[in-house]
């Protein structure tokens, strides 16, 4: 047989072991992308040094070798690289000086003097305090359903008054 017909043969048996290559690649990188990446880059070399393969010899050997190599020469790859890290975890989101804050506390302070004594108290107890609806209505010797509307009509009044108009809500 002629050295031409038998690398032909040879390649076209290449396409057999890509089932085993992909199997040899999952057990070593423990990771499917990682092992599909190094299966690719074994056939890749394999096929750009097939003229360096001995005809007769066993092909299967050849590319587990060769796959074997690639894997060992990517995980070195990776360590002088080293750990990759995000791109928006390199920009310094900066630190804010507070003067937003407190620009915002003074609008909020203004707008929560500005309202009626009724909705401070109520918003004061549920907003602020954190007393629960029930305890709240108890309090004031109101039901829970009027509790609710109240504290939902303060926040709008407050969201109104920090908008900087006047609230959507008469009170």
């Amino acid at each position: 047989m002629s050295r031409t017909s038998t690398l032909h043969n040879d390649l076209a048996s290449l396409e057999e072991h890509i089932p085993a290559l992909r199997r040899y690649a999952q057990k070593l990188a423990r990771d499917p992308d990682d092992a599909a990446d190094v299966v690719q880059m074994c056939l890749e070399r394999a096929l750009r040094n097939f003229h360096m393969f001995q005809p007769g010899t066993n092909l299967r050997s050849w590319l587990f070798t060769i796959l074997h190599n690639e894997f060992i020469s990517e995980i070195r790859r990776r360590a002088r690289r080293g750990h990759a890290v995000p791109l928006e975890d390199w920009l310094d989101p900066g630190v804010r000086g507070g003067q937003e804050e407190a620009i915002e506390m003074r609008e909020f302070d203004r707008a929560f003097t500005a309202l009626a004594p009724k909705d401070r108290e109520i918003l004061q107890m549920v907003g602020i305090d954190g007393t629960s609806y029930a305890a709240a209505g108890a309090h004031l010797k109101l039901e829970i359903g009027t509790v609710k509307s109240r504290v939902f009509r303060a926040r709008e009044r407050l969201r109104g008054l920090m908008d900087g108009g006047e609230s959507r809500i008469a009170a």
